[in-house]
């Protein structure tokens, strides 16, 4: 965290605690865009007093409990550095409302301890505070001593079941910070797997925000995803939460080229994307692109087709975002395209047929399902290829934009606003796509006098 947000806390006079993310990535020695401040001694009300007198204050809610409020600075440039607000909160404890383990609410009360506000968090590594004023560090559970062993070990034995999304948050720290959980955690996984359903989708998939960044997303954003998602497998944890999955588990591709079980090569392909640093469209699309296999194999089905179906299925139901969601369909749609031609030309009709995002992203995805195959080094050297293409023909004309005249002109050559106008555009692109010299003026007004009806 930037020191001037400390130091502005600080400035506040409040008894403040970092607590949380922060706490633990700074430990880590990475940086943080978490700003959580737990406030012993204060209620809501006195949080808001405190803090009205210097900047916007907003109730702070998860799950329709007020939690805390979220502070936005008067200061422009404390809040230039922490756009997203400053988070504060009195302690807070979990109080059993009935018999069952997930009959409980949160209860905040100024009274309580920092300790047992630690006791009632997630994992040992996020049940640290650290003390504005002083520098002290609350750490009831040893959570530093667990990140200095890459260990992750839940605070309770009931952490799982009191909210099953930290299954998920757990495998993201796998895959984020390469933790290593141990055998206890590992049983509780085992033990509270299918609770995992009972999840709301946007919480794993499209995020609180709507922005795709929930737990599912930012575990294949780490560096490890390959790890994650394999021990989710073992666990359980992945049938339940990717349903379409369960198919694919061991499920053998009697190919040459495809030596592994199809959930060892789709793994080994999330893992490529995530070694050459691809976006999350292209990572989405390595979990679901090769999901169709068990069943094209059964019904001669186009595998593509079935696999966009259920990635499209899968991404709805986690609630991500309309557009994302399409992008990686039609990357998982489109990503068996062959190689036999790699060359000037296929690369300018792939960006005319695909447009320029989708076909950089398929470019990309083909690298990496080969990492996952096994095949000969002349097809990597291949597929590196056709994405240098792409890149170097991106500035060619393949675009109706990239015309060097436009609807307007025909018209004016006598075509009449309509379908056939529509069509002389698209029979000129794709004369341009074939032999871009043919890109001036003069030339597509003559070859488009040709096409008058």
């Amino acid at each position: 965290m930037d020191p001037k947000i400390e130091d502005f806390v600080r400035g506040l006079h409040l008894d403040a605690y970092l607590v949380g993310g922060a706490v633990r990535d700074e430990l880590l020695g990475r940086e943080s865009k978490d700003a959580d401040f737990l406030v012993p001694g204060v209620d809501y009300d006195g949080l808001r007093r405190a803090l009205a007198p210097h900047g916007q204050v907003e109730d702070l809610e998860v799950a329709g409990q007020l939690v805390g409020v979220r502070f936005f600075p008067r200061d422009r440039k404390v809040r230039a550095l922490a756009p997203a607000g400053i988070e504060f909160a009195p302690p807070r404890a979990e109080r059993s409302t009935g018999p069952g383990r997930r009959d409980f609410e949160i209860v905040a009360d100024p009274s309580i301890s920092v300790e047992d506000d630690m006791a009632r968090r997630d994992f040992t590594i996020n049940a640290v505070a650290r003390r504005l004023d002083t520098g002290e560090y609350v750490d009831p559970f040893d959570g530093r001593g667990d990140l200095e062993r890459r260990v992750l070990r839940t605070v309770s034995p009931h952490s799982f079941a009191e909210d099953p999304l930290r299954l998920v948050r757990g495998l993201r720290f796998v895959s984020q910070l390469e933790l290593e959980p141990d055998e206890e955690t590992l049983r509780q996984m085992r033990e509270e797997a299918a609770a995992v359903r009972l999840v709301s989708g946007e919480r794993i998939g499209g995020g609180l925000q709507a922005d795709g960044l929930g737990e599912l997303s930012k575990l294949l954003l780490g560096e490890r995803p390959a790890k994650a998602l394999r021990m989710a497998r073992d666990t359980g944890v992945l049938a339940e939460l990717l349903p379409d999955f369960g198919p694919a588990i061991g499920y053998d591709q009697r190919s040459e080229r495809q030596n592994l079980p199809l959930d060892e090569h789709i793994f080994e392909v999330v893992q490529a994307t995530a070694d050459a640093g691809e976006s999350l469209p292209v990572r989405l699309a390595a979990l679901f692109h090769d999901l169709g296999k068990p069943e094209a194999d059964t019904t001669g089905g186009d595998h593509a087709e079935i696999a966009a179906r259920i990635a499209n299925g899968e991404l709805r139901r986690l609630r991500y975002p309309t557009r994302l969601r399409t992008h990686v369909r039609r990357i998982v749609r489109g990503h068996a395209f062959p190689l036999d031609e790699v060359d000037a030309l296929r690369a300018r009709r792939f960006l005319r047929e695909h447009g320029d995002s989708l076909a950089l992203d398929l470019a990309a995805h083909k690298q990496a399902d080969l990492r996952g195959k096994q095949v000969p080094a002349e097809e990597h050297e291949r597929a590196a290829r056709f994405r240098e293409l792409l890149h170097e023909e991106g500035t060619s004309p393949h675009r109706l934009a990239d015309l060097a005249l436009d609807g307007s002109d025909l018209m004016a050559l006598g075509f009449a606003p309509g379908p056939a106008l529509g069509r002389a555009l698209d029979s000129l692109l794709d004369a341009v796509v074939e032999n871009p010299s043919l890109n001036e003026r003069e030339t597509l007004s003559e070859r488009a006098k040709a096409l008058l009806p």
